[in-house]
């Protein structure tokens, strides 16, 4: 039964294209993970479950070891499955309405520095189409500020033309947004595409590979989020930085500091990062306002102890 009742609202949810792919495997993932757990309490399953019994699983995944943010957003696949139930008549309440999420405290990132990137888009730096391909990849998500996944899956109809110097970005939830590139990135695209065809397959995938900008020869026809990663690593090494603090999201926090930092408005970096909350995009703020403490504490004179 809740097999058929998840499927029924993911079909609803996601039907016709709309939403990620990742969007969509993760709320399975999250519901069948609720299910199960379920099914070996009283109430046997997600459909007939109360919130008492909701309960019970949270406090099982926290039992599990799991973070506070991860058992969030399984709340939240739960409250949406039961919302959907509600308004197909499936329910007469939502069980999750009286749960409470755990609190989520968010840290500053630890977020690479100008200089930090420079030394990045050096090392990837080269003649070889390979070299052309790690810089191009490094030059979008730091320029524009993509996610992995926007990255990977950037398709070659996407891409600015003529006049246009904006990526047309298609991101969390289905939303699309355009992400401007400035002049760096816009020439490592550039130099990318003259020689992108060395990287398409010769086989029969070759004609879904033509359609990314990144192609593959994996059955998706693009890098893989794990590839990026591990072409990120490569060259952290060559610049000698750690590679677990060069990863795509690091680009993508550098990108909004930075801007930030240069005095943009946080609105216009809520919308370049495609936040829908702008409380997600104001973590960035407690980043400048360290930089800036370590400035008073280090300039100015009252701060070390001088009339």
């Amino acid at each position: 039964m809740d097999d058929r009742r998840i499927d029924a609202f993911l079909e609803t949810l996601f039907g016709g294209g709309s939403g990620s792919a990742h969007t969509r495997d993760a709320y399975r993932r999250d519901l069948e993970d609720a299910s199960r757990f379920l099914r070996h309490t009283r109430c046997g399953g997600l459909c007939a479950a109360a919130s008492d019994d909701l309960g019970g699983w949270m406090h099982d995944l926290k039992d599990r070891g799991l973070a506070p943010a991860t058992i969030a957003r399984k709340l939240a696949a739960l409250r949406s499955f039961y919302k959907f139930e509600l308004g197909a008549g499936m329910r007469e309440d939502n069980p999750t309405d009286r749960l409470d999420g755990p609190k989520i405290t968010r840290a500053p990132p630890d977020v690479l520095n100008r200089e930090e990137v420079a030394r990045l888009i050096e090392a990837a730096s080269g003649d070889s189409p390979t070299h052309k391909r790690d810089l191009c990849l490094i030059e979008i998500i730091y320029g524009a500020g993509l996610r992995a996944s926007e990255a990977c899956e950037l398709r070659v109809n996407k891409l600015p033309r003529g006049r246009n110097a904006a990526l047309m970005i298609r991101g969390k939830g289905g939303k699309d947004r355009l992400a401007p590139l400035g002049g760096p990135a816009r020439l490592a695209l550039a130099d990318w595409m003259e020689v992108r065809e060395e990287f398409l397959p010769r086989g029969a995938n070759r004609k879904t590979a033509e359609g990314y900008v990144f192609p593959s020869r994996g059955k998706t026809g693009h890098i893989t989020r794990r590839r990026l990663a591990q072409i990120l690593e490569d060259v952290a090494v060559k610049a000698g930085i750690s590679p677990k603090r060069v990863t795509p999201h690091a680009f993508r926090h550098a990108f909004a500091t930075h801007l930030l930092n240069g005095g943009a408005d946080l609105r216009a970096v809520q919308m370049l990062l495609g936040h829908e909350d702008i409380s997600t995009t104001q973590i960035y703020t407690h980043v400048m306002t360290d930089e800036l403490t370590r400035l008073l504490e280090s300039a100015h004179p009252m701060a070390n102890g001088q009339d």
